[in-house]
C-alpha cells in the first residue's frame, strides 16, 4: 500500500503549482523551511487519497515522514491523525501515537507551519486534554522552532473547552520568541481565546501587549472594534 501511495501521490503532482508552494512556504536556501520538495498537490486532493490508505502501519508512516517531499509527510500526519481518532478507546495505542508524533517532532520530521498546524491540536492537544501538560512547557523552551509551534498550536483543544491557563503560561513563555512563526502562532491562539472569553485575554494583554512583537498583538486583537485595536497598537491602553 506504501508503494501505491507514492505512485498516486507523484500522478497528480504539477509543477507549476510546486514552484508556487516552494516560494509559499519559504523553502530557499537560509529560509525557515530549505530545502523542502514539494510535488504540487493540493491538501483537499491529499486527504481525499489519503482515505485510501488509512490502514498504513506506523513503520510505513514513519516512511512518510521520512521522505524530503513535503506531501509525503502530510499524507503520512493525516493517516496518523485518522489512527489516533480511531484509537480513542484505546489508551495503549494513543500514547503509542502521541509518543511516535513527538519522536518526529524532535527529529524535526514535522517541519512546517502547515504540518504542525495539521496535526498538533488533533494529536498531542487531544491526548493533553487529560493528561498532566508539562510536556507544552518543555517544548516552548526547544531550540527548534517546530516544536515550540507545537507547543503553543497544541493548546487550541484546550481553548475550545475553556480552559486557558496552561495556553496563557506558554504565550506567556513565547512573548520574547525572536521568529515570526512562533509571533504568529501565538497571536493566533490568544485571539481564539478572546472568541470565548474577552475578559481573560484583556487581562492578559494589560501587562504584556507593549512587550509583544507588533505581528502577535496584531493576531490577538484581530477581532477587537477599530478604535479599540487603535489604541493598542499606539499604547495608548
Amino acid at each position: 500500500m506504501f508503494k501505491e501511495l507514492i505512485k498516486e501521490l507523484e500522478g497528480v503532482s504539477d509543477k507549476q503549482q510546486a514552484e508556487n508552494l516552494q516560494r509559499f512556504f519559504k523553502t530557499g536556501k537560509g529560509e525557515y523551511a530549505d530545502g523542502d520538495i514539494f510535488l504540487g498537490v493540493k491538501v483537499p486532493v491529499q486527504r481525499q487519497i489519503c482515505k485510501k490508505y488509512y490502514d498504513l502501519s506506523l513503520n510505513d508512516i514513519q516512511k512518510l515522514l521520512n521522505s524530503k517531499i513535503h506531501e509525503h509527510r502530510l499524507c503520512g500526519l493525516v493517516i496518523l491523525m485518522n489512527k489516533y481518532k480511531k484509537s480513542k478507546k484505546n489508551p495503549v495505542e494513543k500514547i503509542r501515537i502521541f509518543e511516535f508524533y513527538l519522536k518526529n517532532a524532535s527529529e524535526n520530521k514535522i517541519n512546517n507551519w502547515d504540518l504542525v498546524d495539521l496535526s498538533a491540536p488533533k494529536i498531542v492537544g487531544e491526548f493533553l486534554l487529560k493528561e498532566d501538560r508539562s510536556i507544552l512547557r518543555n517544548l516552548a523552551k526547544s531550540s527548534n522552532v517546530w516544536e515550540r509551534r507545537i507547543a503553543i498550536v497544541s493548546t487550541m483543544p484546550f481553548i475550545k473547552n475553556r480552559n486557558f491557563g496552561d495556553v496563557l503560561v506558554i504565550a506567556d513563555a513565547l512573548i520574547k520568541d525572536e521568529h515570526d512563526l512562533i509571533h504568529k502562532a501565538v497571536g493566533w491562539m490568544l485571539r481564539e481565546i478572546g472568541k470565548k472569553n474577552m475578559d481573560v485575554l484583556e487581562i492578559f494583554l494589560s501587562t504584556r501587549y507593549n512587550q509583544m512583537p507588533r505581528t502577535m498583538l496584531r493576531y490577538a486583537i484581530e477581532k477587537f472594534p477599530e478604535e479599540k485595536r487603535k489604541k493598542y497598537l499606539k499604547g495608548e491602553i
